[in-house]
């Protein structure tokens, strides 16, 4: 394929075209990113009666692949800078569908952590990131649009592969499964080959500075690696720690990954406890990502009102509290109808929370400092990630009841949105009571700046008037033709 066109002197997005193509990729690769380690839950009792694991180690799975997904972003970025998204795309879609089929083989927990986990979890990443970054380069008056149907991704794929996963258990168990799933994959390859990059033109701008790029012996340039140094130094800045509402923002965010995954990772395994059918059981997980499919964009549209956008941070409090609240609730639907009841709300609140767990970081950030904000909350949340499904799944073995996971899941998550709630609440009282202070500062130095101002004016006419004083009495002593003298011919 031919690379996309680009202006002569400047690149400019296209805002259509080809770029519709870009983004049905996307959807694709951002669908088996973000809906792969949750459907994997449907093969974990088979998998866990065949390795004879516990409840904690078969819900590492899925932490480690979610870990590794995030945990790799800072190097897909550097890979989709070195050699665009297309290549990393494809790599890994190649790298998905190895993991899933090597893993058909596997004969302990190990090596399925190896293989799903690591190098599924790797090749994840390489197809989030890049897929996020080439629509920004397609898209600019339409970008909201096209990251939205890119996105949408995650809840239909969800959707789809739930049901599907669970027919294939059925028919050829929990190897032959990943096996096709492993295949069905490697279509990551097909939608990284859709993203043809966008040709930018390097001529060099006659207004620049010709002296600005400075060439080394072997060949590299001093401007290109100071870039770098820049770019490592601002993904590793830890002054964010500084800031009061980011910190703020941190903690709540991690009680949240905490205890957001294992009620998915379980729910399929809750539902058949009680006695639901599996395919039904299954369904679920496809009822949730249907309702998340549509709240995700309408909380968008809400939270971009007058009357929620100052207010952006409660209404993520709210969205925290309000998830929390359905899984302390969830033992108590013991019927399939309650069940249904339960994903539906639970979609609910997880489609608001991921619709503004980005939106709050920018607002609180500012859109320059995002980048670099976002890459130190992705690693930092790979611990409470790569710990919440296990700490859920040894509860489990524990006590032989799925239930106390869903109450750790739910009092962790509503304790954080509290947290968020009130801290908030004194962070812009804070900020608020900073401001004043600031401005009383700086009205108290525009006074004494006005009054040096008159002193400094008072004296200059004060100077000045007592120049012409001092002039007449140096005039007075010495004048050279006094009136009263007599010419020495008179005397």
């Amino acid at each position: 394929m031919s690379p996309a066109p680009a202006d002569e002197l400047d690149h400019k997005p296209l805002d259509g075209g080809w770029g519709w193509m870009v983004v049905f990729g996307a959807h694709i690769s951002i669908g088996f990113a973000y809906a792969t380690p949750k459907v994997l839950s449907i093969f974990f009792k088979e998998i866990q009666e065949d390795l004879g694991s516990t409840f904690s180690e078969i819900a590492l799975i899925s932490s480690i692949m979610l870990a590794a997904m995030y945990a790799g972003g800072p190097i897909s970025s550097v890979l989709v800078k070195r050699f665009g998204s297309r290549p990393v795309v494809m790599l890994g879609g190649l790298m998905c569908g190895v993991s899933m089929v090597t893993a058909s083989f596997g004969t302990s927990i190990i090596y399925l952590y190896l293989c799903i986990g690591i190098i599924g979890g790797c090749g994840l990443s390489l197809n989030l990131n890049a897929s996020l970054t080439i629509i920004s380069k397609y898209f600019l008056a339409k970008r909201p649009l096209a990251n939205g149907l890119a996105m949408a991704g995650s809840p239909v794929f969800l959707c789809f592969l739930a049901p599907v996963n669970q027919y294939l258990l059925v028919k050829f168990g929990w190897r032959g499964s990943l096996l096709i799933l492993g295949g069905l994959m490697l279509n990551c390859c097909v939608a990284g080959a859709l993203m043809r990059p966008v040709i930018v033109s390097c001529k060099p701008s006659s207004s620049a500075p010709q002296n600005e790029v400075k060439e080394l012996p072997n060949g590299r340039s001093t401007t290109r690696n100071g870039r770098c140094m820049k770019n490592a130094g601002s993904f590793l800045d830890l002054t964010f720690f500084k800031d009061r509402g980011f910190v703020i923002y941190l903690i709540g965010n991690i009680m949240f990954i905490f205890g957001a995954y294992a009620p998915i990772v379980f729910l399929s395994a809750y539902a058949i406890s009680q006695g639901v059918e599996e395919y039904s059981a299954a369904y679920l997980l496809s009822i949730m990502g249907f309702v998340d499919m549509f709240v995700r964009p309408g909380t968008g549209l809400i939270a971009n009102s007058k009357w929620i956008r100052p207010r952006i941070q409660y209404f993520f409090s709210f969205a925290m509290i309000f998830n929390g609240t359905c899984h302390l609730l969830c033992p108590l639907m013991t019927s399939y109808a309650y069940m249904v009841v339960y994903a539906v709300f639970f979609g609910v609140g997880f489609g608001m929370v991921f619709a503004l767990i980005f939106e709050c970081l920018m607002d609180l950030m500012g859109s320059e400092r995002f980048p670099s904000a976002v890459g130190l909350v992705t690693i930092i949340e790979c611990f409470p990630m790569l710990l919440g499904p296990p700490a859920a799944g040894m509860l489990v073995d524990i006590f032989g009841h799925y239930k106390y996971l869903f109450f750790m899941c739910g009092s962790v998550i509503v304790t954080g949105g509290l947290f968020l709630l009130v801290m908030n609440i004194f962070n812009y009282h804070m900020l608020k009571k900073e401001e004043m202070a600031k401005d009383r500062e700086q009205n108290q130095k525009n006074i004494e700046n006005k009054d040096q101002v008159e002193m400094k004016q008072t004296s200059e006419a004060a100077m000045e008037q007592s120049e012409p004083e001092g002039k007449e009495k140096n005039g007075a002593r010495r004048d050279p033709c006094p009136e009263n003298a007599l010419a020495p011919n008179e005397m």
